[in-house]
């Protein structure tokens, strides 16, 4: 596993999104992930399985400072009478004192960073989170949590070959900033590629393995691939046995180029303002 070095952590480069693994089973898988290997579990208090992520990590027999847990405040919850008591309720259901990492979910679409970045902070001075960062924020909104003395560890956002992140991440790592990649396979979307397919069967490895090596072979990038089958969860680790040649990585690299028009941005967020 390779790791990213962060505050005063070093974080899994790749864990286990679990948006949408929620309901009858949802600790199973999650259980079963970390009985994989995984040990940065990636959850938000919009996905309504933090409770189903707490039964795991207390099941699993791995201890707890083993684990990189990370979670997400909705914006609903940054008002200041909010922030903090949702923040208590997510550690509550996680049954654990902390979380590794304590993301803003989403920019509020009313308030500026600078009225809610600041009680971020004094939760992580309460040593209610190891770190902190946000998510889904562009240079400008990251500039904005800067300037109240902030130390923002990442910014999640979605990222893979098929969307150019470049301005984003080049500015990210000039500021010490890692990118944490949602997404990362695209959601499927382009596993047919016929360039992937010529570059997987190069390798030997699947197109998944392809993607994600490349995100491995970045500067700061940590993925978190989401899945609920027992042999995709495997294959999206198991990428640290082998490495891009750097053709295969330029050409990985120019289909961002090529796939901007399809794929787009998310809606409201323009990463590179």
């Amino acid at each position: 596993m390779k790791f990213i070095p962060l505050n005063t952590d070093r974080i899994p480069a790749i864990g286990l999104g679990t948006y949408k693994i929620n309901g009858p089973g949802a600790s199973d898988i999650i259980k079963k992930a970390i009985g994989l290997g995984y040990r940065h579990i990636d959850t938000a208090q919009l996905y309504e399985n933090e409770e189903a992520i707490g039964i795991a990590l207390k099941g699993s027999g791995v201890p707890r400072d083993e684990i990189f847990l990370a979670t997400k405040v909705w914006p609903s919850n940054l008002t200041e009478d909010r922030f903090l008591p949702s923040v208590k309720e997510t550690l509550q259901k996680l049954n654990v004192d902390y979380v590794d990492m304590l993301l803003v979910h989403w920019p509020h679409h009313q308030m500026t960073p600078e009225g809610y970045i600041p009680i971020l902070m004094d939760i992580q001075q309460q040593g209610l989170a190891k770190n902190i960062g946000v998510s889904n924020f562009n240079i400008t909104q990251l500039k904005a949590c800067l300037k109240t003395g902030a130390k923002i560890t990442t910014n999640q956002v979605e990222f893979h070959p098929w969307i150019n992140q470049t301005k984003l991440h080049n500015w990210m790592n000039g500021h010490g900033i890692a990118l944490t990649a949602y997404c990362p396979l695209g959601k499927g979307r382009f596993m047919n590629d016929k360039k992937l397919d010529e570059i997987s069967a190069k390798y030997l490895r699947t197109p998944a393995q392809i993607i994600l090596r490349w995100m491995m072979q970045k500067e700061n990038v940590i993925a978190i691939p989401k899945s609920t089958n027992l042999f995709r969860l495997e294959e999206n680790i198991s990428v640290f046995d082998f490495e891009l040649r750097q053709e295969d990585m330029d050409a990985i690299d120019a289909w961002r180029l090529e796939n901007i028009r399809i794929v787009g941005v998310q809606a409201g967020a323009k990463w590179d303002s």
